[in-house]
């Protein structure tokens, strides 16, 4: 399936449980749209959400509002039934919001230009962490939910782990050869895996992340924009050449292309809620739902789970004394879901 989404997209998020997808936009625009394997997408609705760009949208609270962040520094939460606004954050960070992520059933986590993730408690309504840990805009997080700590990737071209529960920055890679862009956990946790803007895939062992232990140099010579977790031995990769690739961690290896957006750069890649889709969008303006069924048979029996099985807060020492000042963040607003 495909639908034709006018502008650029930056991101894209489907519902927990239904047939739901949402695309931030260019234009500041949230589109929302249901799918069915035998029907036209319909879409359901259209919200401007931000005076700039939509550049992270995200389903939470079990798929009853989405959260959508943007240049204009603010995030908002938008009522999917309606498109309502719920609650909008202003100056919830000093600089471009990026990223978005779920992280537990009351918590989500950001990231910004500079290099800032701030943590935020959506029933409390407010940013009990922040971390100043890169020099560069935030490229994308992941959790490694039974160690509780966040990792992310930075055009800085470093790795950082932040740890939630000591509210320190625990570890921080060297600086790598160029951008680092995506990441994702394998090997149940033992493994951290970076896409570059170089096409070279990083590979990093658990509690050693200042050196990667592995790079896996033949993917491509393009940027890996994006990358989607199958299950603990296979990643899939979207390209700046349009190729969305599946490919093998350890031993690493090009296993097959899977799907291509032309020669238009892959921006994101996401699974539906059943994993019965594959949704990507690229720098065409399209969002394409693919089958896994067709392209990947027996996809839907893997599991794509995040958590780390490794859980030490030992494993580095903390390299940052940036702890949270009376529960709240340092700068930016504190007040998160506020009443308007």
């Amino acid at each position: 399936m495909e639908i034709s989404l006018g502008k650029l997209a930056f991101d894209i998020d489907f519902h927990p449980s239904d047939n739901l997808v949402a695309a931030g936009l260019i234009t500041g625009h949230l589109h929302l749209y249901r799918y069915s394997p035998h029907t036209v997408p319909v879409r359901l609705l259209e919200v401007h959400a931000h005076t700039e760009s939509c550049r992270a949208a995200r389903f939470i609270n079990g798929g009853r509002a989405l959260l959508t962040g943007s240049p204009d520094c603010s995030i908002l939460a938008i009522d999917v039934e309606t498109g309502s606004t719920i609650a909008r954050v202003d100056n919830a960070h000093e600089s471009a919001v990026n990223r978005l992520i779920n992280l537990t059933e009351s918590t989500v986590a950001s990231g910004d230009d500079d290099g800032c993730i701030k943590v935020w408690d959506t029933r409390e309504r407010s940013c009990c962490n922040s971390f100043n840990v890169h020099e560069d805009y935030i490229s994308d997080i992941t959790f490694a939910s039974d160690a509780m700590k966040l990792l992310a990737t930075s055009g800085d071209g470093t790795l950082s782990v932040c740890n939630l529960r000591r509210n320190t920055v625990q570890a921080r890679s060297e600086f790598s050869e160029d951008e680092l862009l995506s990441v994702v956990l394998m090997k149940n946790g033992r493994k951290v895996v970076c896409g570059s803007q170089t096409g070279i895939i990083l590979l990093y062992s658990w509690g050693c992340f200042k050196d990667c232990s592995d790079r896996f140099t033949d993917l491509s010579s393009n940027s890996i924009d994006a990358m989607l977790k199958l299950d603990e031995d296979r990643i899939i990769t979207g390209s700046e050449n349009g190729i969305i690739n599946l490919v093998g961690i350890l031993p690493n290896r090009v296993i097959q292309p899977i799907a291509e957006h032309s020669e238009y750069p892959v921006e994101c890649l996401a699974f539906s809620h059943d994993r019965k889709f594959l949704g990507s969008i690229a720098h065409d303006q399209m969002l394409k739902l693919w089958d896994l069924d067709n392209i990947l048979p027996g996809s839907r029996n893997t599991q794509t789970n995040e958590s780390g099985v490794i859980d030490s807060d030992d494993d580095e020492m903390d390299v940052d004394g940036n702890k949270r000042k009376n529960g709240h963040a340092v700068g930016g607003s504190n007040n998160f879901f506020a009443d308007l």
